[in-house]
C-alpha cells in the first residue's frame, strides 16, 4: 500500500511554511483633519451643500513581508462658495504578503483588495467625523476598488501611465 501524502505545505514547520499567505496585520489613522470654518453660521445656511470627494491610495514596501497601503479621502462640502466642511482622512493599513513571488499579484492586491478591506473602517470615521462637527453623519457611496485597479492597469497599457509610488484612485 501507498503511503498517504499530505500538502507538504501543512507539514512544516512554524516559519517554514510555503504556502502563499496574505493577511492584514493592523489598520489606523495615520492623519485626520475636520474643518468648519464658517460655524456658526454654516448652522443657519438654507443651501444644500455639494459634496466633493477626492481619493488616493497608496502603497510602500516597509520590508519584505510588509507593505503599507494607505487610504486618502478628502472630502469638501461647499455651498455657495463657502466651505461647510472639509475632512482630511490618511487611513492606513500594514499588510503581511508571504511566499508571493508575483508582483502583479502582489500590485493587485495592495492597490484593490486591501483598500476594499479598509474603506468600510475609513468610512466610519468619516461619518463619524463630519457628525460630531455639527453636520448629519456623511456616509461615502462603496468604491469599487477593483474596477478601478482594472481602470488603470488598462491605462498603463494604452501607454497613459500611471503615478509612481503604486497610487491610484479619484471619485
Amino acid at each position: 500500500m501507498a503511503e498517504e501524502q499530505g500538502n507538504p505545505a501543512e507539514m512544516q514547520p512554524n516559519g517554514n511554511d510555503t504556502a502563499p499567505q496574505v493577511g492584514v496585520i493592523s489598520q489606523y489613522v495615520k492623519d485626520l483633519s475636520f474643518e468648519n470654518p464658517n460655524s456658526p453660521a454654516v448652522y443657519q445656511w438654507q443651501t444644500q451643500p455639494q459634496i466633493g470627494v477626492d481619493f488616493n491610495i497608496g502603497s510602500s514596501k516597509l520590508n519584505e513581508e510588509i507593505y503599507e497601503v494607505t487610504l486618502r479621502i478628502e472630502v469638501r462640502a461647499s455651498a455657495d462658495g463657502q466651505t461647510a466642511f472639509a475632512v482630511d482622512l490618511m487611513y492606513a493599513g500594514l499588510i503581511g504578503i508571504r511566499n508571493v513571488t508575483d508582483e502583479g499579484e502582489i500590485q493587485a492586491f495592495l492597490l484593490a483588495e486591501a483598500p476594499r478591506i479598509l474603506f468600510p473602517f475609513a468610512r466610519h470615521i468619516i461619518a463619524q467625523t463630519v457628525q460630531e462637527g455639527g453636520f448629519p453623519p456623511l456616509m461615502l457611496d462603496p468604491i469599487d476598488f477593483h474596477a478601478l485597479y482594472i481602470s488603470r492597469a488598462q491605462q498603463e497599457l494604452d501607454g497613459e501611465g500611471a503615478p509612481a509610488g503604486g497610487e491610484i484612485g479619484q471619485a
